[in-house]
């Protein structure tokens, strides 16, 4: 793919994971378009859904069986309230029976019209077959792969040639940092001025700020209902929520009514050296104990690591600048996208393709260029400090305990959110034209790494902390 829009990496969906979770659900709603585009949907007598790969091995633990009903039922990952969906579930359960898009009632049984194959589809990890039986006995079938930060793809290379086709008149098409920086030392513009550019070309500079303000309100959402939110998260491992008692002795007892209000509040609280590491890691474990819970996230780039960029930008408007308005939050997300744009182009963003330095090495990268812009650094140091962030992820293994997105993901976001705000502090120390390592490079041996890396520890829960803890241990 040529060029994609950092509203493509930002995207807004529902946990606990962006390949198992929102690309299922995506490739569900898909698949009914393509039946109605045949003019079979009114035809449909029954369906069934195969998983392949990491989508079956992990996909109870990343809830990709419900997720897939919902996209079924017509339902948009947007907009649908997440308080509902479990309703759903067990109504369909109870009467064995599907509205299709939510207007035709088809039988079908969640526990076995979802069939979980362990072998793996050779285009990709996470394939996933829908098979329709017609009233006259035909049979259809189309399968789609999950390939990361909820995008979906049918192994057809027609279908990818118009995806490409559709993207060409961005001004400024990049596939490599090297040709990212050449466009802002020929224009003299930034990395956000350059990428700005290239929205305006399929987008009015209204409906940009809509959806920046959009994604911009789900981070903060999610950072404050995690803060805000104890207990214990779904799935047995029985692991407590950590945001809520951390933020409780962080706040003490500043007042606040909304997410807005607890902007202020926090800036007027001690920010000392523990209280900022403390800080950063409590958004981020708030935003993706969000996402544990099947709560509403923005994926960046991936669900598993939403917590990184709203914990770096968070660490932005509340300790370096308590004058930062939307116009730092639109240029940190323009940065943050593109530089998440050139890992998917040169590399991947998939766990089950390239283990855990897919997801949160990704997110921290992306976040230390964007936070070096913000703090005054050139384009050159952006994109060393979004190079360095990587490179102290190469090689990071995805190995969740019982395939949910909690152990050791959660922590992870914290971690790579305070790398993300070293790297930046690097860079910025720096003189990029004496670093030995480009962020091609990085990127480059990233897919090197991954190609090099055994399955079990892509996503599968067949190797490491997945194996060597148990569930009756938790």
């Amino acid at each position: 793919m040529e060029s994609i829009s950092v509203f493509d990496m930002l995207s807004i969906g529902v946990g606990p994971s962006s390949s198992h979770t929102l690309g299922p659900w995506r490739a569900a709603k898909a698949w009914i378009e393509k039946l109605q585009q045949l003019e079979l949907f009114t035809s449909v007598a029954t369906v069934k859904v195969n998983l392949y790969g990491s989508l079956s091995l992990t996909g109870k633990g990343h809830a990709t069986d419900i997720a897939v009903v919902m996209g079924l039922l017509g339902a948009d990952p947007v907009t649908f309230p997440i308080e509902n969906i479990q309703k759903e579930i067990d109504a369909l359960k109870k009467a064995n029976k599907l509205l299709l898009n939510n207007e035709k009632p088809i039988p079908f049984s969640f526990s076995e019209d979802i069939i979980f194959h362990r072998k793996f589809l050779p285009f990709h990890p996470n394939g996933i077959t829908f098979e329709a039986t017609l009233r006259n006995g035909q049979k259809k079938k189309e399968t789609y792969y999950s390939i990361g930060g909820g995008f979906i793809v049918q192994e057809e290379r027609k279908r990818a040639k118009i995806q490409v086709e559709k993207f060409n008149h961005f001004p400024f098409p990049t596939h490599t940092a090297l040709e990212l920086q050449g466009y802002c030392d020929s224009e003299k513009k930034t990395i956000s001025e350059i990428v700005y550019q290239n929205e305006l070309s399929i987008r009015d500079p209204q409906r940009i700020d809509d959806k920046f303000k959009a994604i911009w309100e789900v981070m903060l959402d999610s950072m404050y209902v995690g803060c805000h939110t104890e207990g214990t998260l779904p799935g047995g491992l029985n692991v407590r929520r950590r945001a809520y008692d951390t933020h409780k002795t962080l706040i003490g007892d500043k007042k606040y009514t909304n997410a807005v209000e607890w902007i202020a509040a926090i800036r007027d609280t001690e920010v000392k050296f523990r209280q900022i590491l403390k800080w950063v890691s409590c958004f981020a474990l708030a935003v993706n104990e969000v996402n544990a819970s099947l709560g509403r996230v923005v994926t960046a780039p991936t669900n598993g690591s939403a917590g990184v960029i709203p914990a770096v930008l968070m660490y932005y408007m509340v300790i370096e600048n308590h004058d930062a308005n939307f116009d730092d939050v639109k240029k940190f997300l323009l940065v943050a996208g593109e530089i998440g744009s050139l890992f998917k182009k040169g590399s991947t963003i998939s766990a089950a393709l390239g283990g855990c330095q897919a997801e949160i090495g990704v997110s921290s990268a992306m976040a230390a260029g964007a936070l070096t812009e913000l703090m005054g650094g050139t384009p050159a140091q952006a994109l060393m400090a979004a190079e360095i962030a990587m490179e102290h992820h190469l090689g990071l293994t995805c190995d969740p305990i019982a395939g949910l997105v909690q152990i050791p993901c959660i922590e992870r976001n914290a971690m790579g959110a305070i790398k993300a705000i070293n790297a930046c502090e690097m860079a910025l120390d720096a003189d990029p034209s004496k670093a030995k390592v480009p962020l091609d490079k990085v990127i480059k041996t990233m897919w090197e790494t991954a190609k090099d890396m055994t399955s079990k520890y892509k996503e599968t829960s067949e190797g490491g902390l997945a194996v060597q803890v148990n569930v009756s241990d938790c």
